[in-house]
């Protein structure tokens, strides 16, 4: 029996692969949903004695996400003690002004990763985990941007202000059920997608010089000390009676 069956989105950098080596613990059987496989993370959990599974998928690619949805969670044991699916991967693009938004191919992938890739899998994942006798946590890696508006991020705005209204849904259908979730922003951290913001032009995304000197003055925070801070939230007893948060709020 597992103690915690884990499922990770984005897990090959950054974030998620902060959260993937944080989430090889004693007892845990940790799957991973990404774009690449990491020889590295499967070095460690061997050398660990946890259980691993890699998948290699698109997640913006709508039929690729729901196959390996229904493959991972048919598949899913039923004997664990916690059940637990962080939606982390994610992509800020397309970086532009509102008039300048006229890629509809740019657009749906935003959208398709971003939104739909997270539904699929978590309507799996509750169907998968429905009445068992175990903790069911559900974690959306959501923004700031989705609760603030940011000149050039009207589609990343968008996505994560879905995130979170589609957070505050699956709430309202089945926390009496016993399901947790919360769409978390993480701050500002130092991954591949901050390096990303930092090469846009100033006319597509005006707030550049401010994340450049976020950068500069080392006021990014570190992938690790952030994933360290989301898995001590998911231990907490409390866990989910925010359902809208940010991990800036803990220590």
């Amino acid at each position: 029996m597992s103690q915690t069956i884990a499922l990770l989105t984005g897990a090959s950098r950054g974030l998620g692969a902060a959260l993937a080596r944080g989430l090889l613990a004693p007892g845990a059987h940790l799957v991973t949903m990404a774009r690449r496989t990491d020889d590295d993370l499967a070095a460690l959990a061997a050398a660990k004695g946890v259980k691993l599974e890699q998948i290699s998928v698109d997640l913006a690619d709508t039929a690729a996400a729901a196959q390996v949805a229904a493959r991972v969670f048919d598949a899913l044991p039923r004997n664990a003690g916690r059940y637990l699916l962080i939606n982390n991967a994610g992509t800020v693009h397309p970086v532009a002004n509102t008039a300048a938004l006229n890629d509809p191919e740019a657009i749906g992938a935003a959208f398709a990763l971003n939104v739909t890739s997270v539904m699929l899998l978590t309507s799996r994942f509750l169907a998968a985990t429905q009445g068992l006798q175990a903790r069911r946590q559900i974690v959306n890696i959501s923004s700031g941007a989705g609760r603030n508006p940011n000149a050039g991020w009207a589609v990343y705005c968008s996505t994560k202000a879905a995130l979170d209204m589609y957070t505050r849904v699956v709430n309202a259908e089945h926390r009496e059920h016993g399901v947790q979730a919360v769409s978390l922003a993480p701050g500002v951290v130092d991954t591949g997608m901050q390096e990303a913001i930092r090469s846009s032009s100033e006319e597509s995304f005006p707030a550049l010089a401010r994340f450049q000197e976020l950068k500069a003055s080392g006021k990014l925070s570190s992938p690790e000390d952030v994933a360290r801070r989301i898995l001590a939230l998911t231990e907490r007893d409390d866990f989910g009676q925010t359902e809208i948060d940010d991990i800036r709020n803990y220590a």
